[in-house]
């Protein structure tokens, strides 16, 4: 297959997932009454207005909180699209006001509005928040490929050829190659290959091994060449991470984004806070209230005025006019010298495509988190740049992908993948971590990445306690914990299963003792693949008087949420329960082998083994507990 058959079989498929997304928007927003929206979690109804305040870069921002349905789960999250609205009678229904969540937190949301004033009815008693599609993603991502597949030559050809094709991607091997005495001998591999890349470079790194500081290290090399380099990641946490480091090394940051995507920390280092910071912005405010004052005088002017009103509101519409023409041609002065200036420009992979970079050309990209990136979205970054480097690891979580079909047919493929399969003179794979005990690392060290791992000597041998083993594999075989699905969202649960991961958590808070447990603030994590099964552990977790002391240290949440996160232990409900030994949702294996390894200290997990062992990966798994003395029968515990 051409690379351009290729892109075009791509396109194809992110039409798919444009549609699947619109139409589970359409199922779970359009065509659903605001009763349904609103216990489905999509919609917040009511809603009052707490305050309302000028944020970042002037722009209008409510705080809201709900007034009922307060323990019912909800879609909304930091970054997304929202639409406010009144149900009070005689609000128009087109009256709605857009935004962008700045947080969620309990029954408070904060939004960034999309208006330059509050509209009449945010008084309203009726006022809800409906969750939005984002089309813009969508369209910027076919725009790229559109562009690449087009291109007939010029740099974005020939990087189509090394990713996609039979290009050769090349290397200068005559180039300083430093020696960083903060890195490890696996690192340092990386950062030679890296600065040595031509074209494209690949950082895989397996949990816990520092592939973050490795890319911090590699873009402080790469500035000692270059003026300037573009840092990209799928998600804005993502982003903002590495944009807190980068500026902690010292280097100056520019945060392109939405300020209501981006986190506290990173605040100060956007756009709409460095032009506040800018020498003219001082200028360009003067310039912006005379313009509003000179406005507001000419809309005083009502329709029934003589010929003298007329020419008075038409001369001071077009004083206003040429005042924001100076406006906003010192805007763009303050922006392109802040893009001229600063070290680093940080975006997510859609955000790349912001109009203030339109034009300009990076000698190189970096695309973090990049084995997660739908493979159109890093097109985007890749139209400004010379070469790329890619850091991720493609045997943790995928991509998110809505269309079943669309990622069968190979949209869960990443570019990441393909280039490391492609180039592996490019890759290097980062062994020593610093996360986990030997015993909980070396199994995903045997399936995912050839044994290759190594855990450093301040890791190796940490326990709790020295009379708690690393691992505990609890088997539920023959106990009748069967699942269960949700009628309404589809989601599997077994409540049995539940019980007794939160039996075993209490007891092994009980032998380390409470007081000890919060005195080393003893972090757990409790993980599941399935958003019912946390409902269920979450509820049993509330209930518990042994746990509810040490909640500020516990998260429950699915696979997905621990994604770059680690906990000194780590409980997991596999779930997965039937007379037909099907996995299901289990059979993505890259999501357990996330959950195993957020691990540092302990980790437990709780299945069925007559159902995970039909699956060659859990039977690999029940032979590595067994052989190393970590499993135990649930009937065992239960006869206790």
């Amino acid at each position: 297959m051409s690379t351009r058959d290729q892109l075009k079989k791509t396109f194809e498929l992110i039409k798919l997932e444009r549609q699947a997304d619109l139409d589970y928007y359409r199922q779970k927003v359009l065509l659903r009454s605001l009763q349904q929206r609103t216990k489905e979690g999509t919609t917040w109804y009511p809603v009052r207005l707490k305050r309302d305040y000028i944020g970042t870069g002037e722009r209008l921002i409510v705080e809201i909180e709900r007034t009922s349905h307060l323990d019912q789960p909800h879609a909304f999250q930091s970054g997304k699209l929202v639409s406010m609205f009144s149900n009070a009678a005689g609000t128009p229904e087109k009256d709605h006001v857009n935004g962008v969540i700045n947080y969620v937190r309990d029954n408070t949301m904060v939004i960034t509005l999309n208006a330059d004033e509050l509209p009449e009815w945010i008084e309203s008693t009726l006022l809800g928040v409906d969750v939005m599609f984002d089309e813009m993603s969508y369209r910027e991502m076919e725009f790229a490929l559109k562009e690449v597949m087009n291109a007939e030559d010029g740099r974005i050809a020939e990087l189509r050829e090394i990713l996609l094709g039979n290009g050769k991607a090349s290397y200068n091997s005559s180039e300083e190659m430093p020696q960083d005495s903060l890195l490890n001998e696996s690192q340092r591999d990386a950062l030679r290959k890296i600065i040595s890349a031509q074209d494209v470079g690949f950082i895989h790194g397996p949990p816990g091994t520092g592939k973050t500081t490795t890319l911090v290290h590699a873009i402080t090399h790469i500035l000692k060449k270059e003026k300037q380099v573009l840092v990209c990641a799928p998600s804005n946490a993502a982003v903002d991470l590495l944009a807190d480091k980068l500026s902690d090394e010292g280097h100056s940051v520019l945060r392109i984004g939405h300020p209501a995507r981006v986190t506290e920390q990173s605040l100060s280092k956007t756009l709409d806070a460095r032009i506040a910071e800018h020498e003219s912005y001082r200028e360009l405010r003067i310039l912006r209230k005379k313009m509003e004052q000179v406005r507001s005088a000419a809309l005083k002017y009502r329709r029934n005025f003589g010929y003298a009103e007329r020419q008075q509101r038409k001369l001071l519409l077009q004083e206003s006019r040429a005042l924001k023409a100076d406006a906003d041609m010192l805007e763009f002065y303050i922006v392109n010298d802040l893009l001229q200036t600063m070290q680093v420009i940080c975006s997510t992979l859609v955000g790349s495509s912001h109009p203030v970079l339109r034009g300009k050309k990076f000698l190189t990209a970096f695309i973090d988190e990049a084995a997660q990136a739908l493979e159109p979205a890093c097109w985007i970054p890749l139209l400004r740049t010379g070469r790329v480097i890619f850091a991720g690891d493609h045997h943790q979580l995928p991509p998110t992908i809505k269309s079943v079909e669309a990622a069968r047919m190979g949209l869960a493929q990443t570019l990441f993948e393909k280039g490391v399969h492609r180039h592996p003179d490019m890759a290097a794979m980062l062994k020593l971590q610093y996360r986990m005990n030997q015993d909980i690392m070396r199994f995903s060290s045997r399936y995912f990445y050839n044994d290759e791992l190594i855990a450093d000597e301040s890791v190796k041998s940490w326990l709790l306690n020295i009379h708690e083993p690393p691992i505990d594999f609890i088997d539920t075989a023959g106990c009748g914990y069967h699942e269960a699905q949700d009628p309404e969202t589809l989601s599997r649960f077994n409540i049995d299963e539940a019980r007794l991961l939160i039996a075993q958590v209490e007891a092994l808070v009980e032998r380390v003792g409470p007081e000890l447990w919060l005195d080393q603030k003893i972090s757990l994590g409790i993980i599941t693949p399935y958003r019912a099964q946390v409902d269920s552990l979450n509820k049993l977790a509330d209930s518990s008087g042994i746990l509810d002391p040490l909640s500020h240290l516990i998260t429950i949440n699915t696979v997905d949420a621990f994604q770059g996160q680690e906990r000194d232990v780590i409980a997991i409900s596999f779930v997965r329960s039937n007379e037909k030994s099907e996995v299901g949702f289990l059979g993505d294996i890259r999501r357990t082998n996330v959950a195993m390894t957020r691990a540092r200290k302990k980790l437990i997990m709780i299945g069925d083994s007559a159902t995970l062992g039909s699956h060659p990966f859990y039977n690999e798994l029940l032979d590595y507990v067994q052989n190393k003395g970590f499993y135990k029968s649930a009937f065992e515990i239960n006869t206790l």
